[in-house]
């Protein structure tokens, strides 16, 4: 019973409130364990408030070891074993209350003791913790069912979303504007220059278009073409921008990435900060065996710019859908940086 929504634990309550007294009055009464004619009212009122709180130990013990089996049991286990497992621990704990019990009502009882209205009686706990367990499981199935009815709703709606924005935004226009720019004025003042910035200009663009519907490429990939992207940027900003890479000293082929993850982190820093000869805009790629961290030091422009964050989203979406992990955005007083799960 657990991850119940409000409303579910709503009718949990209820149910506590209707079933344990009605329990703690079947039970005696399908087991024979006292004899009502030998009883006045009152006292069969004080009896069955006896087992009413047999009822309540039984229920609130069986529910404790639902949710701790449940939580702790392997989704990967078979259905079949996972309910076998909770129905024989909680089918052994009502047997154990329900021989407490009847002892306990021996000792204060002055019927003379029966053993079969006593074996009646903890069969009948048992039986119903069985029954009850099982109709525990067959509502948590359901409930588990629709749960992943709406976590399988909501990643697609993300990969939608993320598909959506890739498609959208396979080339910053505004980058893609001042390349052009810029490239428009190399050919007049430097031809050779202009040539080679048109590769790398045309690498970068082949990049965006050959890995629009790639979820993984390799690390190695990913830092070639920020390395053509760093040379776009520089011919623009020059000494302004720095880029610098650090390797770990492992082998870094089998690690994989989301491709233009790392551009996007360089585009966010770039949108975000201000950044001159004097006081350039230094990026720092660190690669280590468990995250991929990126900083920059944090440089606000005088005019604030509302930031919608979808880059970050983005990418943070990516990672939840194809790994189910989480980027982690620091954003410090001084720096800000984003570290990358590794996936190797």
């Amino acid at each position: 019973m657990t991850n119940l929504t409000n409303s579910a634990m709503a009718r949990d309550v209820y149910m506590r409130i209707i079933c344990i007294p009605l329990l703690g009055v079947f039970l005696p009464l399908v087991s024979g364990i006292f004899t009502y004619r030998l009883y006045s009212i009152s006292s069969i009122v004080l009896i069955n408030f006896y087992f009413i709180g047999t009822s309540y130990l039984i229920w609130t013990g069986c529910n404790w070891i639902h949710s701790t089996l449940r939580s702790g049991l392997s989704p990967f286990q078979s259905l079949l074993k996972r309910i076998l497992t909770v129905c024989i621990a909680t089918a052994l704990y009502g047997f154990c209350i329900g021989c407490l019990s009847a002892l306990g009502w021996n000792q204060l009882s002055s019927e003379i003791f029966n053993w079969n209205s006593v074996l009646s009686f903890i069969l009948a706990c048992t039986v119903t913790v069985i029954v009850f367990t099982l109709l525990y499981e067959i509502l948590f199935l359901g409930k588990e069912r629709e749960q992943d009815n709406q976590k399988v709703d909501q990643l697609s709606k993300e990969k939608s979303q993320a598909t959506l924005y890739a498609l959208q935004n396979e080339m910053d226009p505004h980058f893609l504007f001042n390349a052009l720019n810029t490239l428009n004025h190399l050919i007049l003042t430097e031809p050779d220059t202009a040539h080679s910035f048109n590769n790398k200009l045309a690498q970068v663009y082949k990049y965006f278009l050959s890995n629009k519907n790639t979820e993984l490429i390799s690390l190695a990939n990913e830092l070639n073409f920020i390395e053509d992207y760093y040379y776009l940027l520089q011919l623009r900003y020059g000494s302004k921008l720095q880029l610098e890479i650090k390797l770990n000293n492992s082998s870094n082929e089998n690690i994989t990435i989301p491709p233009c993850s790392l551009q996007i982190l360089l585009e966010n820093a770039i949108k975000h900060n201000s950044f001159s000869d004097d006081d350039p805009l230094l990026i720092l790629v660190t690669v280590g065996d468990r995250h991929i961290k990126v900083v920059n030091k944090k440089k606000p422009k005088p005019h604030l710019i509302e930031s919608t964050h979808i880059g970050l989203n983005n990418l943070r979406s990516r990672y939840k859908l194809l790994f189910n992990r989480d980027i982690i955005i620091s954003p410090g007083k001084e720096n800000f940086t984003v570290n990358l799960p590794v996936i190797r």
